[in-house]
Order: C-alpha cells, then structure tokens, then sequence
C-alpha cells in the first residue's frame, strides 16, 4: 500500500503498545518513518530530538489527557501537524482538539485510506505554505530563470557542474563577488534537486549580531536571554527535509563557527537555552564573496568548517565575463519589472544598450538589476534610453580591451562597435565612423548581442 505524497517522519503517541505497533505499520507500509511514545514524557523528549511532520495522537493516554498534551507538543514544535485519535470520538471533543491547534481529528476504528487522506492535505498544506514562503522571498526579485541564460562557456561550465551535483545532497560552496547571483544559483540547485518540494531557507550571515544569529540559526527558549519571552524555532528547524542557504558564510562569527561545524558535519543541534541535541535532515548550500583561504590563514575562518563546506566548489563569475549575456539578463529584468510596475515598456534604446554593453558592471548582476529598475520607473515613453539610466554608466571608464591581449577576432570588433556607438549621435554617424551601411551596422550589432540565450 504506497502513498501518493513524499516520506514523512511521523510521531504516533498511544498508551496502548498493540494500537501503536497496528498504526505504525499501516503508516510503514505507506513508506512513512515511525515513531512511537507511549505518554507524554516520551512524546516531548522526541519532538525535542528531532523534527516530525505529524503527530497522530490518542485523547486518552491512561491517566493523561491528550489534549493537555497538544499545546505542549506545539510550543515544542510549532509547525507540527497533530490528528487526534480516538475511540470516544465526538462533537464537543473535536471542536476543543481544533481551538487548542490539532490540524485533523480521527475517530476509532479507521480505515487506511482514512489515513491516506489525512496525509495527503498535510503535504496540501504544507507544500502551499512552502509555496507561499518562497514566493514571499522572491516577491522582490525577478525570475532566476533569466540570470542563468547565458552565452559564454564559463558560466556554462559552473551550470553544467552545478546542475550535475544538484540531485545529490552533498554540500555545494558557491564563490564569487557580490551580486552575481549566487543565491540565484544556490535556488537553482535545490529547485533541481530530490528536495525541491521542502523548504528553501535563507540565512544571512553578516546581518546580525552573533547572539541574534545563533538564535536566527538555531531557535532558543524562553528566557534564554533578555527578551527570549517565548520558545522560538530556528532556520535550520525551518529547513528541515530542504536547503539551508548560508548567505556570506564568511562573515560568520567565530563563536557561532564550532556549532555551524557541528550543524554540517553531524547534522546536529541545540537551540539556545536548552541543553537538548537536535537532529536536522537539510542539504547545507554556503555563498561568500571571501576568499576562504586567506580567512583561515589569518585565523578568522576555522580550518575543518572550510574543508566541509568546501565539498563542491564552484565560482559564479562577474557580470563584465559575461558580455554576451549582459543584454539578455537586462531584457529579462525589463519584462520583471514592467509585471511588478503595470508598465510595458518595449526595450532600450540602441545608445542605452551601447553605453550598458561599454560598462564594467563593478555591482554585478545587483546593479544592472537596480539601473534596469531605474529605467523603467523613469521612462514615460515606450523605450529606456541613456537618460533614464544611472549617471555612473556614462561617467565611468570603461573596462580596456588591449590589442594584442587574449582577446578573440570577434569580441574585438564588437567592442569597437559598442564604443564607437555610445560616442556617436547616431546609429547612422555610428556606421559612418566604422565604415559601413547602417543595415550591416545593426546586423552585427544584432550578432553581438542577440536577445535570448541557452541555459
């Protein structure tokens, strides 16, 4: 008897030892992890220990109560899923089970496709919930989709090795300067891997003070320290069965460094407050804009942490190693933003395209992201042109490409047509300059810097 939704690790709490063995190999035989308590002490020392998706719970545990036991078993785990059981099923009963949290209530005797289908709207629930977060997270960013397209063979190459480790769980090192899409990519991988339906859950690292983090981290109890007024679950409980994204791991500090050690060697934890040793099932994704190396040489970054996030390796490159893909990362933000602003702006103009073609990009894919964003907020017409741009793209000097360098026939010529451009008045002064018909200055123009590429 399978089941139609993923694995869950469910907890079944029932006084009776025949009742409990009955329910787990039901739920066993639907693929499910089990585990059994017999009463209440049993039940929160196992929440305490590790994280369960639901809880099947009788209302009689001999001399206990159920119910007394669901809010307890809430504030422990506050996402948990509990169904109460029971022989002595009825209106009044439901009715206080549901007021006091329980997510379904089951009466005695109960069939296996009466477990099957209370299964199936806990994974409802939960994958709508998982849905909404992620949603939440990226209501203020564009679709990653664009970001990866490329053109040039390394960031082929950095997809190629990332798309092949992805369905794996090993822990994935992502390198590079900030604002080339590094959690762009780290959502990728987990999009593409066997836990693409779990969390993703993002942490970062430099954005709190050690104490904060820990509990950001690991959750604590209340009153662990001042203003700790109640239990709180931490990102790596919230992670749990997904992705745990470290964001600038290298700006961790050094007191929270043995306990992330711990976190990706043994996959264990401790809240703060609460001397109890918790399990966590996440794949562990870290990000940072440091070299690593010189981190540890200088003795801020601990040594054993480095070599077991440093599994797989891979550096994301700057935007300006990426010049054929910059005009079609732009196109894709334009189509972002004109969705998330009502507007439909139809493109750039071939100066703004030039003068976006001729800069460095020092903030990556982040500042494209913000200019294209400016464009079309300051745009009144159907087109972004250079006005509407930041000042620093026209201001800035442009990166050098030296003749004679290691650079190709054809990346040479383009960028002598994108300078040439971004001087002249015109396209047609533009083909004057260089020589040409207009029509065989857009042709290659068109060449340079088509307006789709292939992930």
């Amino acid at each position: 008897m399978k089941h139609t939704t993923e694995p869950f690790n469910l907890l079944v709490i029932d006084d009776e030892t025949a009742l409990r063995r009955t329910l787990r190999t039901a739920l066993e035989s639907m693929d499910h992890k089990v585990t059994e308590a017999a009463n209440s002490a049993q039940a929160l020392e196992a929440v305490r220990r590790q994280r369960f998706d639901l809880a099947f719970l009788d209302l009689r545990l001999g001399s206990e109560k159920g119910l007394d036991l669901l809010p307890e078993l809430l504030r422990s785990a506050g996402d948990l899923h509990v169904v109460i059981v029971t022989a002595f099923a009825g209106f009044d009963s439901a009715v206080e089970a549901m007021r006091r949290g329980a997510f379904d209530y089951l009466p005695k005797p109960f069939t296996p496709n009466q477990i099957r289908m209370v299964l199936d709207r806990s994974a409802l629930v939960r994958g709508l919930r998982n849905r909404v977060a992620a949603l939440e997270e990226r209501v203020g960013g564009p679709d990653p989709a664009s970001e990866l397209e490329t053109q040039e063979p390394v960031m082929q190459r950095v997809l190629d090795a990332a798309f092949q480790v992805a369905p794996t769980d090993a822990t994935v090192l992502l390198r590079g300067e900030s604002g080339t899409g590094k959690n762009v990519l780290a959502r990728a991988l987990h999009a593409r891997s066997k836990r693409s339906k779990r969390p993703f859950v993002t942490v970062h690292c430099p954005s709190l003070s050690a104490e904060l983090l820990e509990s950001d981290l690991f959750g604590h109890t209340r009153g662990a320290f001042t203003g700790a007024v109640q239990d709180k679950t931490g990102k790596v409980d919230a992670a749990d069965g997904g992705t745990l994204f470290l964001d600038e791991v290298g700006d961790l500090p050094p007191v929270l460094q043995p306990k992330l050690l711990r976190l990706v060697q043994d996959r264990e934890y401790e809240r703060v407050g609460e001397p109890v040793v918790r399990r966590a099932d996440v794949r562990i994704v870290a990000a940072t804009n440091r070299a690593l190396e010189a981190e540890v040489a200088a003795g801020r970054f601990r040594e054993d942490l480095f070599y077991r996030l440093n599994v797989i390796d891979l550096t994301v490159p700057s935007l300006r190693s990426r010049r054929k893909d910059l005009l079609s990362i732009a196109h894709g933000l334009l189509a972002f933003f004109n969705r998330q602003s009502g507007k439909s702006v139809t493109g750039f103009t071939a100066e703004a395209e030039a003068v976006m073609s001729a800069y460095s990009w020092p903030g990556n894919v982040r500042e494209l992201r913000n200019a294209v964003e400016r464009g079309v907020i300051m745009t009144a017409g159907p087109e972004i042109g250079v006005e509407h741009l930041p000042g620093q793209l026209t201001t800035a000097p442009a990166p050098r490409m030296e003749i004679g360098g290691h650079v190709t026939l054809e990346d040479l010529e383009a960028e002598h047509i994108r300078r040439v451009i971004a001087s002249a008045p015109s396209l047609d002064e533009a083909a004057q300059v260089l020589g040409i018909d207009p029509s065989t200055l857009w042709r290659k123009r068109k060449r340079s810097n088509p307006p789709k590429g292939n992930p």
